[in-house]
């Protein structure tokens, strides 16, 4: 259990989760992060319910990036592998064995004997190409999964139980995403539904648990699947899971969720906000916390707007955001800053505070020099223009981007606020209509950044290429450890040093439960894991 205190009294935040390695352990993280062991013998049987805050109107584990709608998805596939949450190590789980080629091009897994879909059709090496295919397939609606499987070039079924997957170019984070839900495996049938109908849980898993009933907007519920024995290795015990059901119940307000654990309408969430979490440290309910590896809280400038595609704008913005004072005021004592673009609990990654230091004099230099002056209002102006910018969000807490507001004003940058819904945030990100994505992305593998920044992947800073991208791709082409690290850091140094990259802080997730509540697990990406817990009856 963590112990949770407050820096300083804090305003109401809610504080909301949001996505090496080949064949040996990864550089990097270390950080378990996994909930404490059960303290007595675990007991099958009873219901957990847990709340989440957002419906994002999507449960097919191909197709989700929410946080919450993971949350759900992830309990109902099983992978071709497993990452160790305490040392990044890649390991067997539905392929009993695998290899990777000397240039990562090349990928063979021997799947296990015996396992099957929730439907009873095997889990054959046949179905592997038909999941990977399928989320090709998707396109873009695989929002993770296909970027996952870029440059694949085919695959092969040797025989029933022998898969090979080829690409056309090195991809050597593909081993680490064989472990995600993303390349969750679903049964042959599923992968003939309608993308409406997998939204909407029809599709049939290989997880512990099976979609029994989904109703947008209030809950999910997912049943035990009988007969399922084979949990990875990371977990405490490997056949069926030990409750009957597990219901995420979507309560959107933080001060609901509060209540509702504290009555117990809920057993367990991952949403109360910082100000509440002391009240469930002990007196019958537990916390444990781990930080997310991946890419932290960003804003993204959209560089195909004029005023942003200047790098002195964007390192302004950078410099003028204080990242001590917005953890120190509005998060936990386990939150701490953004310290590079990815967390610090991410393979590879490295320390680049000193590129991020506050410098609120630096940022008005930049300005100055770049010819934007200060307005009758304070905010600078440049050939009748205003150096005012809109971001619109989904996420919680809203504090934090109204204190990163505040401390931009400071230098004459007005950034203006807007919270819509996940659907509009992502239409408008996608168009290239807003001045600023906000987010992040939880994945433990630095080609993270490729997946977000590349002009070959999502380029959330509507860019034209440059020289950050071949670094990007020279990182996911090589299987040298030493090299990797090299490249990994060279490509978030000119992230941050060109601004495409505004690091705010590093995510951690931080499940609340009554102490009935016992093993709920995060895996290595900080996804939740029920498939050990269990409740006192």
């Amino acid at each position: 259990m963590t112990t949770r205190t407050l820096r300083r009294a804090a305003p109401a935040v809610a504080l909301l989760g949001a996505a090496a390695l080949l064949l040996t352990a990864c550089a990097g993280s270390t950080d378990t992060g996994a909930a404490p062991s059960a303290t007595s013998t675990p007991t099958a049987g009873g219901n957990l319910t847990f709340a989440i805050s957002v419906d994002s109107h999507c449960i097919d584990p191909q197709q989700v990036g929410n946080n919450d709608a993971i949350a759900i998805a992830r309990q109902t596939v099983a992978s071709l592998t497993i990452q160790d949450p305490a040392t990044g190590e890649i390991k067997p789980w539905l392929a009993k064995s695998f290899e990777a080629n000397a240039d990562a091009t090349s990928f063979t897994f021997v799947l296990n004997d015996g396992q099957t879909y929730a439907d009873g059709t095997p889990i054959d090496a046949a179905s592997v190409k038909t999941n990977f295919e399928a989320i090709q397939a998707l396109g873009a609606k695989a929002i993770l999964g296909s970027t996952y499987l870029a440059g694949l070039s085919g695959i092969e079924v040797i025989d029933p139980t022998t898969v090979k997957v080829d690409f056309s170019k090195p991809s050597a984070q593909f081993l680490q995403a064989t472990s995600t839900f993303s390349l969750g495996l679903l049964s042959t049938s599923s992968a003939a539904l309608s993308i409406e109908d997998r939204c909407a849980g029809k599709f049939v898993g290989s997880g512990p648990f099976s979609v029994q009933s989904y109703t947008p907007d209030q809950k999910a519920v997912l049943a035990k699947r009988t007969g399922y024995t084979w949990g990875p290795s990371t977990n405490s015990h490997t056949g069926e899971a030990y409750l009957d059901t597990v219901t995420f119940t979507v309560i959107p307000e933080a001060g609901n969720r509060t209540g509702s654990l504290q009555s117990g309408q809920i057993d367990s969430t991952a949403g109360i906000s910082a100000t509440d979490l002391p009240l469930f440290d002990g007196n019958g309910f537990t916390e444990v916390n781990r930080a997310n590896p991946g890419v932290v809280y960003n804003l993204y400038p959209n560089e195909s707007t004029p005023k942003l595609a200047d790098e002195k704008v964007r390192q302004a913005i950078s410099k003028a955001i204080d990242r001590d004072e917005i953890t120190a005021t509005l998060l936990t004592s386990n939150d701490v800053d953004a310290v590079s673009t990815l967390s610090s609990t991410t393979p590879y990654f490295s320390d680049l505070s000193s590129d991020l230091a506050f410098d609120l004099a630096g940022a008005q230099k930049l300005l100055d020099d770049d010819g934007w002056v200060a307005g009758s209002d304070g905010i600078r102006e440049k050939a009748g223009e205003k150096l005012s910018f809109l971001v619109t969000y989904w996420q919680a807490p809203k504090e934090i981007l109204e204190l990163v507001q505040q401390q931009l004003k400071k230098a004459g940058i007005d950034l203006q606020l807007k919270f819509a819904s996940i659907a509009d945030v992502t239409a408008a990100n996608a168009a290239g209509t807003a001045d600023f994505t906000y987010g992040n992305l939880t994945r433990s593998d630095p080609d993270v950044l490729r997946t977000i920044f590349s002009v070959k992947g999502q380029n959330v800073n509507h860019r034209a290429a440059s020289s950050v991208d071949d670094v990007l791709d020279a990182q996911a082409a090589t299987t040298d450890t030493d090299a990797r690290q090299k490249l990994v850091t060279e490509a978030a140094t000119q992230l941050i040093d060109e601004a495409h990259s505004i690091p705010i802080y590093q995510l951690s997730t931080t499940i609340a439960s009554a102490d009935t509540v016992h093993d709920v697990k995060f895996e290595a990406s900080s996804r939740l894991d029920f498939y050990d817990a269990w409740v006192t009856k």
